[in-house]
């Protein structure tokens, strides 16, 4: 199973349409949810939003990805604890 990654920083850039936290499009967020999506699909469609990260949106994203895959909660999700 491929984590969500989602970093529960859910606000959309109003310009380009893509999440400030996960670098997903809405419409990449409604395929995510679908069963049968693939696998092979997430894989290719986390290096695709990695690369449409800023340097500092990149490095918070991995971070917290990372974190999420370990410990089953965001960064973000574990400091309003």
């Amino acid at each position: 199973m491929i984590v969500s990654p989602c970093i529960s920083i859910c606000k959309s850039d109003p310009k380009t349409g893509y999440c400030y936290g996960c670098g997903r499009s809405n419409e990449e967020k409604k395929i995510w949810k679908h069963e049968e999506t693939s696998d092979q699909w997430k894989k290719d469609n986390i290096e695709t939003i990695k690369k449409r990260l800023t340097v500092w949106q990149l490095k918070n994203f991995e971070e917290s990805y990372t974190y999420k895959i370990k410990n089953g909660i965001s960064l973000l999700k574990k400091s309003k604890k």
